[in-house]
């Protein structure tokens, strides 16, 4: 992988991390892209240049981070059905993640959803803090589905948010403080299977170094804008988006129009 390569995988993670699009699904499709989405390493690129665009949600709100050890509970009880049933289906997933079409598919129906959304959840919005352990739970529980490559991790949540009476900025940024464990969690496991087989060399060290720094710096610009955008206009232009991308995909796999460009 070069630095060019490296260089978009990680503006495309910076960029969409937070938003409900599907970060991984995307670097999936610009990996395709670009020709190196059959690599051992893209693999391991995409899932731990995660951790740099997490890392700008510490800076962002590391106030939050300085609450009581209740807070950490809570953020533990909303990570753990999504830690138990991604340990479980490891390897489907695993699969899965090199399926184009199934990626494609995830942004159509998810689009539809995030085009109903503002429809659905409608009434008297809470500002919420911090969740009971019960939400916490529940909104985890959403999470699970993000396990399917293609479903944003980021929507999952924010739609389980709104599910337990949060308004929009209120589960926007429980979703970006849930990612903190998630995208740890993600990112070490990743890590580890990448060095059990074989230490990846210099130059992947430094590509990988690379990677996570642009996702943070890109990272840092996106996630206030989101944030700002979805509680003023709510979701439904995220959801044309992804139909619109998902769309484009399928016909071109349809039509054996090939993804690779570079």
């Amino acid at each position: 992988m070069s630095y060019w390569h490296a260089l978009l995988l990680a503006i495309v993670e910076g960029l969409t991390e937070f938003l409900p699009v599907s970060s991984t699904g995307h670097m999936i499709i610009v990996a395709n892209l670009l020709g190196i989405g059959q690599l051992s390493f893209t693999d391991t690129f995409i899932t731990s240049i995660q951790f740099g665009a997490i890392l700008s949600v510490v800076v962002l709100y590391w106030r939050r981070f300085l609450q009581s050890l209740d807070f950490y509970l809570k953020l533990a009880a909303a990570f753990i059905p999504f830690g138990i049933l991604g340990f479980l289906l490891k390897d489907v997933i695993e699969a899965l993640l090199k399926n184009v079409a199934v990626v494609a598919w995830s942004l159509v129906l998810g689009g539809v959803v995030l085009l109903f959304i503002d429809r659905l959840f409608t009434g008297e919005r809470k500002q919420v803090t911090t969740p009971s352990f019960a939400q916490a739970v529940r909104i985890g529980l959403f999470q699970c589905i993000a396990l399917i490559p293609g479903v944003s991790r980021s929507a999952a949540t924010i739609v389980g948010g709104l599910a337990q009476g949060f308004d929009r900025r209120s589960a926007a940024d429980f979703s970006f403080l849930l990612a903190v464990p998630t995208m740890f969690v993600i990112t070490a496991y990743q890590l580890y299977k990448t060095f059990k087989i074989a230490a990846p060399g210099a130059q992947d060290i430094k590509v990988l170094l690379f990677g996570n720094v642009v996702a943070f710096i890109v990272a840092l610009l996106a996630v206030k804008s989101f944030v700002d955008f979805v509680s003023r206009f709510g979701f439904r232009a995220f959801g044309l988006y992804r139909i619109v991308v998902g769309v484009i995909i399928l016909v071109m796999l349809a039509l054996g129009i090939p993804l690779q460009i570079i």
